[in-house]
């Protein structure tokens, strides 16, 4: 069977692509490997009318929703590999089944490397965090933590410093320059120098041992991990790429159209800010200029 569009990832950008389609009465799949970025969260936060929610409750209902219109598919598998040309794409899934499509939509996103610290991993998504909106305000006043991994620390300190007190761990990455200490100094923003050995968790708090120096307790610790795409497939596509500040993803125009004939790209896999929000609306702007290329071919 050949779809009007397949979606690699179904995820909240994927779901919303398809659900555009699908009320466009065209022909969708949905191949999912089951694997959300924010799997690690227990809770989203900052998308109107589901803040709060589970994230696996919300995607639970999203595919409910969208496989109530007949002309949608959902697929649970990993896509391989990818190979064609618009209006004739074949997927080939790690089962070995193929799918063919006119058109496709990238939304697998991304995947994270957390610093090499111990006990850090472990809190990830819990108390070791990346995004204020996303997370900050569930942490009260803190005191919160940043941990330095690139020169864009010192304006994310800045930045957490509206939710509360905020200690910026130089973990040996950085040093700010004096323009940089007086803009930290003027939020304050407490610096702390040395390198961060390891992260412990406490009943309600985060313990942060920092090598010749007493320990740190911080109520959440925010970290920027670097950022890698999910798969190859925009690789073997040959869809061209922009850095951002944590990795690289797939530059699109404003309608979400690759430089790929065919091959549209949304959610994290497509922005250098991943939130639900976000990826909800990429999309639905990915799924709608999907549909609107195969009407206007």
């Amino acid at each position: 069977m050949q779809y009007d569009v397949a979606i690699v990832g179904g995820s909240f950008a994927g779901l919303s692509a398809a659900l555009q389609i699908a009320r466009g009465k065209r022909k969708v799949v949905v191949v999912d490997a089951g694997l959300p970025r924010n799997r690690f969260a227990a809770h989203s936060h900052g998308f109107l009318t589901r803040d709060g929610s589970v994230p696996g409750d919300m995607l639970d209902e999203a595919r409910r929703q969208l496989l109530a219109y007949p002309t949608a598919q959902f697929r649970q598998g990993l896509v391989e590999s990818v190979e064609g040309s618009a209006d004739d794409f074949s997927l080939r899934l790690r089962d070995g089944d193929t799918l063919s499509a006119r058109r496709l939509v990238l939304a697998g996103g991304v995947s994270d490397t957390l610093p090499d610290i111990p006990g850090l991993a472990d809190e990830w998504g819990r108390r070791v965090i990346h995004c204020p909106y996303c997370h900050g305000y569930e942490f009260g006043d803190g005191p919160f933590g940043v941990l330095a991994t690139e020169p864009e620390a010192v304006v994310k300190a800045q930045l957490v410093a509206d939710w509360g007190l905020v200690h910026l761990f130089l973990n040996d990455s950085m040093t700010p320059d004096a323009d940089q200490v007086a803009k930290l100094r003027a939020r304050g923003v407490k610096i702390v120098a040395g390198r961060v050995e390891s992260v412990a968790s406490l009943e309600d708090r985060l313990s942060i041992r920092i090598a010749g120096a007493a320990d740190a307790s911080v109520a959440a610790l925010f970290v920027s991990p670097r950022t890698a795409l999910s798969s190859e497939l925009p690789h073997q596509l040959g869809c061209s790429l922009s850095q951002g500040p944590m990795g690289a993803f797939i530059a699109v125009d404003e309608r979400k159209v690759t430089s790929v004939p065919g091959v549209f790209a949304a959610g994290d896999i497509a922005r250098p800010m991943p939130t639900v929000a976000l990826a909800v609306a990429d999309g639905a702007m990915a799924g709608a200029a999907a549909h609107q290329s195969l009407v206007f071919a």
